[in-house]
């Protein structure tokens, strides 16, 4: 291939970093300097495009969980809603810091897959691996929606890195980092049930197993997760496993045909958010069929593990899916991707040249710079892609609290209704109300000490009916009709109407 990838008026600042990023003495600097620039650019690109669109749900719900903090929720186990909570203690509670909180998930896992690569590529593939994973949008546009699937991309990542090492050396200061890595993964989603599963797969399938499960390694990261998963576990049975039978009502078992073909798109979709990468490395490399032989099942033992490290995580969903009745996305695979690098290049038959890693690095530096630099006018055109009731949380939170003070002087304590609409008016509202209800409501005695704001949309005819009902227990209860046209970013949207229903606190008049 021509080693002439880029304009010679650009070749030489993109050679200076190629040099750095692979000058051992340098190297690391060099790719932490990257990364906060990549951070921060793709914060500033979030908080531009998707300002006037609102909080997605999945980023108000964890708002409203981290105001009541708790061993686990309603849908899922509770490290998301610790990471929430740490993160705006510090910050305030604003579209940047919470774009900037999310881009921490995908930076934190690309950093923790350059240290991983270190185990099996050397400087040149190390630096185009981490370029082909920024090229990945999970890395990037779908981690901006900070939720428990984000969360878990730097958990996979780190767990991966201490199990393949505590497994290769029989360390036990890496078994036991690999028992913690592997607790946390389970606080922040029980979907990394595939990802143990599928690293005691691995370790079973190995020639080395005798060898391993005779050492203290395996005893010690199994004593040191189940230890540290102890507290959920005592809080899942006080809670008669709400999680569980929260999956259980949201997913109902589907057909046979319906579950094969989900597993299908599961694959198909996870393969096309790859697409990138998996080009970059064909042109470059050019691989004969005996090179994808070795690329996917390669011969040698730790290659073949860190494979089927890969593989283990990303296909026992569809074996979960299959045997549990339920249907699967892609974008679930968000957290497995961190050993790609190593599956595509570590075969000593993939050489790569000068002028394909320019190529590639250079589309990697290009591709946050141009989507912040475009981002005001993707923000323009992409205004009204949310619903109108989310782009309109902070216009509705502002009217709730107008209205509210308008019967008491007491801050707004709780807010119900639509769940959606609830976290919304929860997020903004500067009382810092909290949603209800939660896994553990507050009980009625306080609920008619503090009042509450029950907030449905018109044309949910059974939350309206509830929260009239509620007005109606209480005769000095104020019922508000309010249509919103517009967001809160002033663009124009679909008109609203909403159904508000204050309970003011007890003893004060109307």
């Amino acid at each position: 291939m021509s080693e002439n990838p880029v304009p010679i008026r650009l070749l030489q600042p993109l050679e200076r970093l190629r040099a750095a990023l692979t000058d051992p003495a340098r190297a690391d600097t060099a790719v932490l300097a990257c990364l906060l620039v990549y951070w921060l650019l793709w914060t500033i690109y979030g908080t531009v495009t998707k300002t006037p669109q609102g909080y997605n749900p999945d980023m108000t719900e964890l708002i409203a969980w981290s105001r009541d903090l708790a061993l686990g929720y309603l849908k899922h186990p509770p490290l998301a809603a610790w990471i929430t909570a740490a993160w705006f203690a510090v910050f305030p509670l604003a579209e940047f810091s919470y774009y900037l909180l999310a881009m921490v998930m995908p930076v934190a896992a690309l950093w923790i897959a350059w240290r991983l690569l270190a185990d099996y590529l050397d400087l040149n593939k190390r630096v185009f691996g981490l370029a082909l994973l920024t090229l990945v949008p999970f890395f990037n546009f779908h981690a901006l929606k900070y939720n428990v699937n984000t969360v878990l991309m730097p958990l996979w990542a780190v767990t991966t890195l201490w199990f393949l090492r505590s497994y290769r050396l029989r360390h036990a200061g890496y078994a036991a980092l690999a028992g913690l890595g592997a607790a946390a993964c389970m606080y922040g989603k029980y979907w990394s049930i595939f990802l143990l599963a599928g690293l005691v797969i691995v370790a079973l399938i190995d020639r080395r197993r005798f060898a391993y499960f005779r050492s203290p390694a395996p005893w010690i990261t199994i004593a040191v997760g189940a230890a540290a998963l102890v507290p959920h576990l005592v809080w899942l049975v006080h809670n008669d496993f709400a999680p569980v039978a929260y999956v259980r009502a949201a997913h109902l078992p589907k057909s046979f045909a319906e579950v094969a073909l989900s597993g299908l798109t599961y694959l198909a979709g996870s393969i096309a958010y790859i697409v990138v990468p998996l080009i970059a490395v064909g042109v470059a490399a050019r691989p004969s069929a005996r090179t994808l032989a070795d690329i996917a099942w390669p011969a040698d033992d730790d290659r073949r593990l860190a494979a089927a490290a890969f593989w283990a995580p990303l296909l026992l969903p569809i074996v979960g899916a299959l045997a549990g009745g339920m249907e699967i996305t892609s974008l679930w695979s968000m957290s497995a991707w961190t050993l790609l690098p190593v599956l595509l290049l570590s075969s000593p038959r993939v050489r790569i040249g000068i002028g394909d890693m320019q190529r590639v690095l250079a589309l990697a530096l290009l591709l946050p710079f141009v989507a912040a630099a475009l981002s005001p006018a993707i923000a323009h055109f992409t205004a009204n892609a949310s619903k109108p009731a989310q782009s309109q949380q902070a216009l509705l939170a502002a009217q709730v609290e107008r209205e509210w003070h308008t019967i008491t002087p007491q801050p707004l304590r709780f807010v119900g209704g639509e769940m959606d609409l609830a976290y919304g008016v929860i997020t903004y509202a500067a009382d810092r109300p909290h949603a209800l209800p939660g896994l553990r409501p507050p009980s009625a005695d306080v609920l008619k000490r503090d009042g509450m704001a029950t907030v449905c949309r018109a044309e949910e005819s059974a939350c309206v009916a509830r929260a009239k009902a509620l007005a109606q227990a209480e005769p000095t209860s104020r019922i508000v009709e309010s249509t919103i046209f517009r967001s809160a970013s002033g663009h124009q949207t679909a008109p609203q109407r909403y159904t508000i229903v204050l309970v003011p606190p007890l003893g004060l008049p109307r």
